[in-house]
Order: C-alpha cells, then sequence, then structure tokens
C-alpha cells in the first residue's frame, strides 16, 4: 500500500506558536497521521522538545527546538480528496472567509474532525480544498448532528483571540431548535449543574456536574412543538439539548435525548435530523479590530418542516 513518509523535521519555535500545545502542533505538521500516532510517538519520547522528552499538553515557548521524527503513515490516512462531493459541497457552505477566518455553515451530520472511525470531519474537508493554507484549525465545535455557523482560524493569532473571547465568554452563540411541547415563557434561563459520562459521554443534570447556564427565548409556537432560540453561556458538551429535555421540551430528532412520541411525529412530516442549528454568531474580529455578526441560513429541509407546522 503506498504510503506516505515523514521525514525528521527540527523547527525552532517562533511567537507565532508559542503557548500552543504539542500535540495540537504536531498535528498541524503531521497532516493525515492518526491522533492515536501522534500521542504515540510523544508518549515514546519521539518528539523532543530542547532534546528533552515531553508531555502531550506541554506549551511551546519562543526558541524551543522541536524534533519532529520520520512518520510512516497509510495513504488512506491522508487528507480526502477535494473532488469528493461531499468535499466540493463544503465550498458553498463557506458563509464568510477573509484572511483571518473561515466560517462555515456545517452540514447536520459532517463531524468537525475525522476519528473514531470516522474518514474525515469539517477541518480535513476545508484542509482538502485549501491546500496552500498554512494554518487551519478549529475554533470550536458543533456537535455531528447539529448544524450551522462553525469558526476556523486561518492564523494562530487569530485562533488564540478568538479562543480568549470564549474563554471571557465575550463570544456569543444563537441557537434555533424545534422541541416538543409550549415552552413556559418563564424559563428564560435554565441552570443546571451538568455532569458527563466518560464511559459513553452521555449527559445527564447533576448535583456534582460543572455549573451550566442557556437562556431561551420564544420564537414561534406551533400545535405540540416550539421554536426556539438558545443562547448558552457556558460551553459544556451537549448543553442546550439537555437542558431542553430536563425541562421536558426534547429537541426534535434527538438520538440521544430525545422523546420518542415528538420524534415519530415529526420523521412523519419529513425530518430526519436532529433540529438543532447555531444560526447567529457574535465576535470581534482580531484582525479588522471589529465587532461581526455572521448568520447561517437554515437547511431547506428544516424550512420545509416549520412550513407544514400549524402555529398556535
Amino acid at each position: 500500500m503506498e504510503q506516505i513518509n515523514h521525514s525528521v523535521r527540527i523547527i525552532d519555535i517562533a511567537q507565532e506558536n508559542a503557548q500552543q500545545r504539542i500535540d495540537n502542533f504536531l498535528r498541524l505538521h503531521l497532516k493525515g497521521v492518526p491522533k492515536s500516532m501522534i500521542y504515540r510517538i510523544v508518549r515514546k519520547g519521539e518528539v523532543r522538545v530542547n532534546k528533552k522528552r515531553i508531555k502531550p499538553d506541554y506549551k511551546l515557548q519562543v526558541g524551543d527546538s522541536v524534533r519532529i521524527p520520520p512518520v510512516k503513515v497509510d495513504q488512506e490516512n491522508a487528507l480526502p480528496s477535494p473532488k469528493l462531493n461531499s468535499i466540493k459541497d463544503l465550498e458553498s457552505a463557506i458563509v464568510y472567509e477573509d484572511d483571518g477566518l473561515i466560517i462555515l455553515n456545517k452540514p447536520s451530520g459532517l463531524a468537525v474532525h475525522g476519528g473514531s472511525g470516522l474518514d474525515f470531519g469539517a477541518i480535513e474537508g476545508l484542509r482538502a480544498l485549501r491546500p496552500d493554507a498554512r494554518f487551519l484549525e478549529l475554533v470550536h465545535r458543533l456537535d455531528k448532528a447539529t448544524s450551522g455557523c462553525l469558526l476556523i482560524a486561518k492564523k494562530r493569532s487569530v485562533l488564540r483571540a478568538l479562543h480568549e473571547q470564549l474563554r471571557q465568554k465575550t463570544m456569543k452563540k444563537q441557537y434555533f431548535a424545534l422541541v416538543k411541547g409550549q415552552w413556559d415563557k418563564k424559563d428564560r434561563l435554565v441552570r443546571e449543574p451538568l455532569l458527563k459520562n466518560a464511559q459513553d459521554s452521555v449527559v445527564k443534570v447533576s448535583p456534582l456536574g460543572k455549573p451550566s447556564e442557556t437562556n431561551f427565548k420564544i420564537i414561534q409556537r406551533y400545535e405540540g412543538a416550539t421554536l426556539v432560540e438558545a443562547s448558552p453561556i457556558t460551553g459544556r458538551t451537549h448543553q442546550i439539548r439537555v437542558h431542553s429535555a430536563c425541562k421536558g421540551h426534547n429537541i426534535a430528532c434527538d438520538e440521544r435525548y430525545g422523546n420518542k412520541e415528538f420524534d415519530t411525529s415529526m420523521k412523519a412530516l419529513g425530518l430526519n435530523r436532529l433540529f438543532l442549528h447555531a444560526a447567529h454568531i457574535t465576535f470581534f474580529h482580531p484582525v479588522l479590530e471589529k465587532d461581526m455578526t455572521v448568520s447561517a441560513p437554515l437547511c431547506p429541509r428544516l424550512e420545509q418542516l416549520l412550513d407544514k407546522l400549524t402555529r398556535s
């Protein structure tokens, strides 16, 4: 089988890569190499910083000398072909792009990155579309089943600036969700601690969980359902899905936290995906130095479902 053979490289760290974790740095410089292999060569001491062994969470410093060993990887693990229809479709899903970042209207069913048996995700697809890009990294994540605004940084400095906005909670995200039943307008803020099971990644409300907050706003009431706008204040795994479900308003066609009866009625109307969409994202653009709000339109299937529902 054809293989790619990455030769030994010594890279001196400049300011652009300072404070980046070594595992993320290696993923950038060993494109096509599985994460499991990257962690293995770090653990075995084949990757050296200043001729010393390091851990995967080591943060690079200006002046560090990084030794990247030869790595062989099957061609099938390299980036996907940009000629694939699923890759070409990503081009039309880009809702904003400049020299610093890309904002993708990520389709439902596409993971943000490959791994765990997946050939590729949104980031690998974009790297295939932009083979000359020196840097493309996810700013944040969306669940595989969730569609909508996904930020990808094209510069390390932009990634750092946007990560700081996430830490400071100044980046605002607004999601549209179709939920079961009539949402109580009194439930504008849901504050329930969320605990993630390490074994199966199922999240539940628990006093042992992490503090979590989501703002909800009613957009439109329908017979048996409500279209709400959800704005997470914290960023826990499956936060909107679990906060909706714990109030008895499960999101339509949520395979993990859904309501079977509600899902059956929605599927009968043609819905075959989770009705959760990252519609708007507001942030301070670190290059343009101005506030920006970018929106991603609902896919036709979600629009068609809303047209079939009876307003109340």
